[in-house]
């Protein structure tokens, strides 16, 4: 049961917090989480860029995280509000790992993750993306069935509990690995995936935060990392710059940021506890995004998946178990819109219990009640557009920017991906002209029919405005002494041809030009 103590305050111009006043509410706490009623949209928004607004807040109460300069900030505001007490997670002794009915210690953790590994080293790799002050690592595991090698495929990422006191995802994401490892080769969708996609799972984004107290229980777990920064607040922000939440980037933010450097990801999700939603871009801003048709699709597909595996009531927040985000409240410094602006990939927000921690024996319940949407949201990384760019006259892959003119606003655009020079355009069924150009290439603009729910292949070659027709470039390369067509005309410099090539060394060779 939550106790509930209410502070009313009536602030006069000169009247402030002592910091004897301040220790009294927190405590030994670094963090506190209270609640107050809803006003304006427009104060909210201020509000919001000062505290960590909670997913449970609603269009009457606002909850919300702060710690003690972010408190003494919101106090300035003079508004009434509650303090809560969060309950006290109590951990099930009885719980086993084959029913996944407990959270596990953090040296559990880590011997789950690398005995995935150990166990399934052909289709899965374990990576540590980095090891905080405490002690405590970053982990995330890639799974294919040829890790580690570039292929066709695209890149998909799920990642959980960045909030250190919401910690459904995390126990949900570590079966997620083992079902399809122990599925591959005899389950047809697991065996599809691995096949077919190259993912990458991270169940534990905050171990700090979950770890809090101490690393044999996630008692206590607290929101905040170990230096009380709400990592879902501490990345670069469309508007306000990189540090919008006046922190410098945590050691968290950086790996995830190193990793999204180095690993183009197509797909992403980003879970969180605390409402049952299936949040989609944009927390920043009233914009939509230029897909928001393709966004209520696939949402409303989780939602629709996750209400017929379970009971009747669940997942029903806010628009029938989906919502835009910034229609929701506004985030400022998120994840999952430095994902979709800065590195143009389609991540979104998913809220999978209202309780943040529930009791071990429900997680059971919430797999059975998310594992087919979280399987489908999986399978959405190979539909749409998708294809190979490459240079039209050596072959070799490039990074070419994929763009819909008219359609993509606010970075909706991709590009294909070094070494294998895929690309994968995620849109709603219909007709569009999409446009393929690079430096130093000629541009294409190619008229293309899109259906839900399946793969439209749309390979594409560029001809390099600076590389003569015939001409080729190796790494020894002959030098052509001439060229000719069919009907023995010289043809050197022209298009939309058949040539025949004639080398310094005596050789031939039959080509066909068509830009």
């Amino acid at each position: 049961m939550k106790i509930i103590l209410k502070y009313t305050f009536i602030f006069l111009l000169t009247f402030s917090f002592s910091a004897q006043e301040i220790e009294n509410i927190f405590g030994d706490k670094t963090e506190i989480y209270f609640s107050f009623d809803y006003d304006k949209k427009k104060q909210i928004d201020k509000i919001s860029k000062i505290i960590s607004i909670d997913h449970k807040s609603n269009r009457l109460k606002i909850y919300a995280y702060a710690n003690r300069k972010e408190f003494l900030e919101f106090l300035k505001f003079n508004i009434d509000y509650q303090l809560i007490e969060e309950p006290i997670f109590k951990p099930n002794t009885s719980s086993t790992r084959s029913n996944w009915d407990y959270y596990p210690s953090y040296n559990e953790y880590v011997s789950m993750m690398q005995s995935f590994a150990d166990s399934f080293p052909s289709i899965c790799k374990l990576h540590n993306l980095g090891t905080l002050n405490s002690g405590h690592e970053m982990l995330i595991v890639q799974i294919s069935d040829n890790v580690g090698v570039p292929e066709n495929e695209p890149s998909f990422l799920y990642t959980s509990s960045m909030h250190g006191n919401e910690l459904t995802g995390y126990v949900l994401m570590l079966r997620l690995i083992d079902e399809i490892l122990n599925g591959y080769g005899s389950n047809s969708k697991y065996t599809n995936l691995v096949n077919e996609v190259d993912m990458w799972i991270n169940p534990l984004a905050n171990p700090d935060g979950a770890y809090a107290v101490n690393d044999n229980s996630v008692s206590g777990a607290t929101r905040y990392n170990a230096n009380s920064v709400d990592l879902n607040r501490n990345y670069p922000d469309i508007l306000d710059g990189p540090n919008p939440d006046g922190n410098p980037w945590q050691d968290e933010t950086v790996m995830f940021i190193n990793l999204a450097d180095s690993v183009r990801f197509n797909l992403a999700c980003n879970l969180h506890t605390g409402a049952e939603v299936f949040n989609y871009p944009w927390d920043r801003w009233s914009n939509l995004t230029a897909d928001d048709d393709w966004w209520q699709h696939v949402s409303a597909q989780y939602a629709d998946t996750a209400h017929v595996n379970s009971n009747n009531g669940y997942f029903n927040d806010l628009n029938n178990g989906i919502t835009n985000g910034w229609d929701w409240y506004e985030i400022n410094g998120g994840r999952q819109d430095f994902m979709n602006y800065f590195k143009f990939c389609r991540e979104a927000t998913l809220e999978l219990s209202s309780n943040k921690i529930p009791p071990g024996s429900q997680l059971p319940y919430y797999w059975n009640a998310n594992s087919p949407s979280l399987i489908n949201y999986i399978e959405q990384s190979t539909y749409g557009l998708r294809g190979v760019i490459t240079d039209s006259i050596t072959g070799n892959p490039l990074e070419a920017k994929v763009e819909i003119i008219g359609h993509d606003v606010d970075s909706s655009h991709v590009y294909s991906d070094l070494p294998v020079g895929n690309y994968h355009r995620y849109l709603i069924q219909g007709n569009y002209q999409v446009t393929f150009s690079k430096n130093g290439y000629k541009s294409k603009t190619i008229d293309v029919a899109v259906n839900n729910n399946v793969a439209t292949i749309l390979d594409v070659q560029l001809s390099n405005q600076n590389n003569p027709v015939g001409i080729e470039f190796q790494e020894n390369p002959k030098t052509i002494v001439n060229s000719w067509d069919i009907l023995g005309r010289s043809v050197l410099n022209k298009k939309n041809i058949i040539i025949i090539n004639t080398y310094s060394d005596g050789s031939v060779e039959k080509k066909i030009i068509i830009e």
